[in-house]
């Protein structure tokens, strides 16, 4: 019987490639100050080597091995909102350098505790948008309170909420009501006018020697809400600016464990009108509530102004600050309501302002504030400097 022979069948298997091994991020805090809560950002690029583009997935550990909170963030408010971005965060000594290790893995799930940070937009109060940290709480006022027949509000200002716990008190608060955070709490308590001032940092443009400022925001879009990192945007209507129309964006962040918040203003001037203005010729300026009693310190150096004040109703002293870039620093100025600093003419503002409240144990002295504002102005000019390697 003759033989069938039957071809050998031979598969090709892909050549796999050698999975990535970790990456190694090394952070060094080139100041000679103590720097608690430092934010180190990672973007996808430096990540790219690890081949996870899901970045929910992305895992850090310090040099002992615990693994760090990391959150994703979409820094760039795409159509997919898929995060571009990871943050995790660490303390450093003067001049401390420390070594991280970063892998992917499963996607990383949030406890409630671990959240230090949170913001949202409360269409129920009239459309405030509130944020916190661990630290500080805000809220700013939407178009819905401009017609509110009960008491009505137009102003872009900065609002304080004042904390007495590291606890997350947004939501807890606009259940119980404003009759609740009006009284103050175990917990702390809205004692802040902001009114139509610009209250803890709100801003405006100086032009013919008065300050023109928007009204309430029309629009907002979260970007990230915790926990580390709470971050939106504002959209507000063209105001008049010395009879030039100005419409504005603005982005605010804050980050666990700080006292300040980041803002990142885009002024949209329209000199399409018939009138006699310089283009480009805008100044950006960023005001602070005047209070009686209020104690001062401009630092040009550091672009630094701190402020140390009484409280309403006799509960206690704040301070409240802001930072801005000293190169782009004019000059200081006054409006009946608010103490300003002017940028130099342009377009778009980055700035921060914060506060601190006595009666939270953190910082109780005008002399301690002084020195947090100084030293946080430092580290804005001087990052931790990070640097991505391959391996451990």
């Amino acid at each position: 019987m003759k033989k069938i022979l039957i071809p050998a069948l031979f598969v090709v298997l892909p050549m796999l490639s050698p999975a990535a091994g970790p990456l190694t991020v090394t952070a060094v805090n080139t100041l000679q100050i103590a720097r608690a809560s430092q934010t180190i950002e990672l973007t996808a690029a430096q990540l790219a080597s690890l081949g996870e583009k899901n970045l929910n997935k992305i895992h850090v550990a310090d040099a002992s091995g615990k693994e760090l909170i990391v959150q994703a963030v979409d820094t760039d408010y795409d159509e997919l909102h898929a995060p571009d971005t990871v943050i995790f965060q660490s303390g450093f000594a003067p001049g401390e350098a420390k070594k991280f290790t970063v892998t992917d893995g499963a996607v990383q799930v949030f406890k409630p505790d671990d959240y230090k940070a949170y913001g949202r937009f409360v269409r129920e109060r009239f459309d405030d948008y509130a944020w916190e940290n661990d630290l500080i709480a805000h809220r700013t006022y939407g178009k819905a309170l401009e017609t509110w027949k009960g008491e009505p509000l137009t102003s872009s200002a900065i609002d304080i909420w004042s904390k007495l716990t590291p606890r997350l008190i947004v939501n807890e608060w606009y259940m119980m009501g404003d009759k609740f955070y009006h009284t103050m709490t175990d917990n702390g308590g809205d004692d802040y006018s902001a009114g139509i001032s610009r209250g803890d940092g709100g801003n405006g443009i100086w032009a013919a020697d008065k300050l023109w400022v928007s009204k309430n925001f029309v629009n907002s879009r979260t970007l990230a809400s915790g926990p580390i990192r709470v971050m939106f945007d504002l959209d507000y209507d063209a105001f008049n600016a010395d009879q030039i129309p100005v419409a504005e964006t603005m982005r605010i962040t804050l980050d666990a464990g700080s006292q300040m918040d980041h803002y990142q203003v885009t002024f949209k001037p329209n000199y399409n009108v018939p009138i006699d203005h310089e283009q480009g010729k805008i100044a950006p300026a960023v005001g602070l509530k005047i209070v009686k009693s209020e104690v001062a310190d401009f630092n040009a150096a550091l672009g630094t102004l701190a402020v140390w004040e009484p409280m309403e109703a006799n509960r206690g002293m704040q301070g409240v600050a802001a930072i801005v870039d000293p190169n782009m620093f004019d000059k200081q100025a006054k409006d009946p309501l608010n103490d300003l600093l002017i940028l130099k003419p342009g377009e778009k503002a980055d700035y921060w302002a914060g506060n601190v409240w006595d009666k939270a144990g953190k910082i109780t002295t005008a002399d301690a504030w002084k020195k947090y504002v100084d030293e946080f102005a430092q580290s804005v000019q001087t990052p931790v400097q990070v640097s991505v390697s391959a391996g451990q």
